[in-house]
């Protein structure tokens, strides 16, 4: 069975004659941080040895994040985000899928992190970024 596109399973639900009709019987998988790397690798057409290098991450401890064997730490996800270039969207989504917290800038260190997401800023510079400003650094 083919996974159904997001378009199709949006127009059902805006079709349905109530929620109840669209909810019930169906499943809602939960989605798991390799699945949702996986996407992004083939989405931005990068590989994954070079997000793991890129990301500083240990080769055999990156290769399992994204074969799902092991559950990264927030900032593990964090320095994987920086490699891949990913939005702040796309960066809470993988911090959500690992099941920790989404960047939230009511704190000065997320604040930092969220600008160095949008600015495009790569892993070395939002860590230079960090530490100038007196916080821990992603890695």
């Amino acid at each position: 069975m083919t996974e159904r596109l997001t378009e199709e399973v949006l127009q059902e639900l805006l079709d349905a004659p109530s929620l109840d009709a669209f909810v019930d019987g169906r499943e809602f998988p939960a989605e798991t941080l390799a699945g949702f790397l996986g996407h992004m690798l083939e989405k931005k057409h990068l590989k994954r040895s070079r997000v793991v290098r890129m990301a500083d991450l240990n080769e055999t401890f990156g290769y399992q994040i994204f074969t799902g064997a092991r559950n990264p730490s927030r900032d593990k996800v964090l320095q994987i985000a920086f490699a891949m270039a990913l939005t702040l969207r796309e960066t809470n989504r993988a911090l959500r899928a690992a099941g920790t917290s989404s960047l939230n800038p009511k704190f000065r260190r997320d604040a930092i992190i969220i600008f160095c997401i949008g600015q495009g800023c790569s892993l070395q510079k939002v860590n230079e970024e960090l530490y100038r400003l007196g916080e821990e650094t992603v890695c």
